[in-house]
């Protein structure tokens, strides 16, 4: 064994104490804790009340204090946790990065387990303050906020170190631990948690990453891997595999040309728009305000509630779920901006283009009942309608042009059959009339040709990007080679083996 091997070995045992003194101390801390709650240590109990009662105090008279606390607290719920491990779990099974998958999954797994578990054990009540503001679910010891931030961050960031850059890696660990505890610190400030329920899930979640990193470092020694130091990230070879996608001057050819060429697009179907609104306001159709009518004569409650479910699938939560999820997807198969760019345009310009339209026009809502009561926009045209044909749409087209195989025509029948379901919905709830739909697929219709021409989001499907996909080999090449040849070989699709293929471009975007 030589010198240079004896060392690795020794600072990798050096590291491996230290982590497990680390995970010893978060241990001993978290069952300090659980015994001082479990068996009513009073000096804590009293300390965790006269803090909780004092920031009640301090927070609940300001509203606007208290809604940045819930947005803080929001970004450790289960509701934002979830859908965060689930979609990068997806990602880096797409790039192969299977051990880093199994890692996040378990890795999480472990935190919902572990917080339905201790609390039960404990069985400790929330807070009881003077001016409530927030309400919590479930009992209190530990706070499950903050158990599931601190492992489910602690891990992304342990998966995504080796690609941040040297120099930005103590920033970004510092941004990732400063979420984390403002995280714990709302929720103290909200009232649902005592003091010793934060730091019990600050103490127990860094106690669960350090087993699981340490867990995962030691199975890369048994298939041979290099012991890494931890500052690099879990898996410092899987760096060319976590960029999102390979650097580019510039996503579209002459920015400012096709900038214009957008903005001109947008105040052109915006026109078009407000004088089919000027219309239909002041001349409106007899149909226009029978349709909704006679569609109330068929409720029932099941349809009520029915109609409810279709017309939250044009929200603007739902559709920004979607888009979230989208385009994560869309980056990792295909290692390129410009589809993300064409569905962040769409949606941008969808929602510039409404709010500027229902604004001029004014229209008043039909005259028929409300189901969903008053709303602060006008009825024409349909948001909801507008914003679901295009996500879906836009979806379609990238699938469609990048795409080879049969199923590619299953991405169409969202663009048909969701509009059809949330423009009937929307309609029998009293809240839109036809001609609001018409305009609402006006406006779909001229916003995405405009995007279409000038974004051109199918273009520059590299050749080289389908000969990795019909030449599997090539994909075993070390994880750095695909950055060598510049822009090309960054341009490679992860896909899985049997996924869709690539299109081969067949012109350049030329500007």
């Amino acid at each position: 064994m030589n010198v240079a091997e004896k060392r690795a070995r020794w600072h990798f045992a050096e590291r491996s104490v230290l982590g497990l003194v680390a995970v010893v101390a978060a241990g001993l801390g978290f069952g300090t804790l659980l015994l001082l709650v479990r068996f009513h240590w009073r000096p804590m109990l009293r300390l965790d009340a006269s803090l909780a009662n004092r920031l009640n105090e301090l927070v609940a008279p300001h509203p606007a204090a208290v809604a940045a606390l819930k947005a803080v607290s929001t970004a450790g719920g289960p509701g934002w946790l979830w859908p965060l491990t689930v979609v990068v779990v997806v990602l880096l099974l797409i790039r192969r990065r299977t051990r880093l998958a199994i890692y996040l999954a378990v890795t999480g797994l472990g935190a919902a387990l572990l917080d339905p578990s201790l609390k039960a054990l404990v069985g400790r009540v929330r807070p009881v303050v003077a001016d409530p503001i927030a309400y919590g679910h479930g009992n209190s010891f530990p706070s499950g906020h903050t158990l599931g931030s601190t492992i489910v961050y602690g891990a992304l960031t342990l998966v995504f170190l080796a690609l941040v850059r040297n120099r930005w890696r103590a920033w970004f660990v510092a941004a990732i631990a400063l979420l984390v505890l403002a995280i714990g610190l709302s929720r103290i400030a909200l009232g649902v948690h005592y003091l010793s329920d934060v730091l019990a899930g600050w103490l127990l979640g860094l106690a669960w990453i350090s087993v699981t990193a340490y867990a995962f470092r030691v199975w890369r020694r048994e298939i041979g891997r290099r012991p890494a130091p931890l500052e690099e990230g879990l898996e410092p070879e899987a760096a060319a595999d976590l960029e999102p996608a390979p650097d580019e001057r510039a996503i579209l050819p002459h920015p400012w040309a096709k900038g214009a060429e957008i903005l001109v697009g947008w105040v052109f179907t915006f026109g078009v728009l407000y004088f089919l609104g000027y219309l239909v306001t002041h001349h409106t159709p007899a149909f226009d305000d029978a349709f909704p009518r006679w569609l109330q004569t068929f409720r029932t409650p099941r349809l009520d509630r029915l109609s409810w479910y279709w017309s939250k699938a044009g929200d603007t939560h739902a559709i920004l779920a979607i888009s979230l999820v989208f385009c994560p997807i869309a980056l990792a198969v295909w290692r390129q901006w410009r589809p993300v760019l064409f569905v962040v345009l769409a949606m941008f310009g969808e929602l510039t283009l409404f709010l500027a339209s229902a604004a001029a026009t004014g229209r008043p809502r039909p005259a028929a009942e409300h189901l969903d009561g008053t709303l602060p926009t006008s009825s024409f045209p349909s948001g909801h309608i507008a914003a679901t044909i295009c996500l879906w749409t836009a979806i379609a087209l990238i699938a469609y042009g990048r795409i080879e195989r049969w199923w590619r025509w299953l991405f169409f029948v969202p663009v048909i059959v969701m509009p059809a379901g949330v423009a009937i919905s929307r309609m029998y709830r009293g809240m839109h009339h036809p001609t609001d739909v018409l305009g609402a697929v006006l406006l779909a219709a001229c916003w995405l040709s405009v995007l279409w021409w000038t974004v051109r989001p199918n273009a520059e499907v590299t050749h080289h990007a389908t000969a990795d996909l019909e030449h599997p080999e090539r994909r075993g090449r070390p994880a750095g080679d695909h950055r060598q040849g510049g822009r090309a070989g960054g341009a490679r699709p992860a896909g899985p083996a049997g996924a869709a293929r690539l299109r081969p471009a067949t012109h350049r975007d030329a500007g």
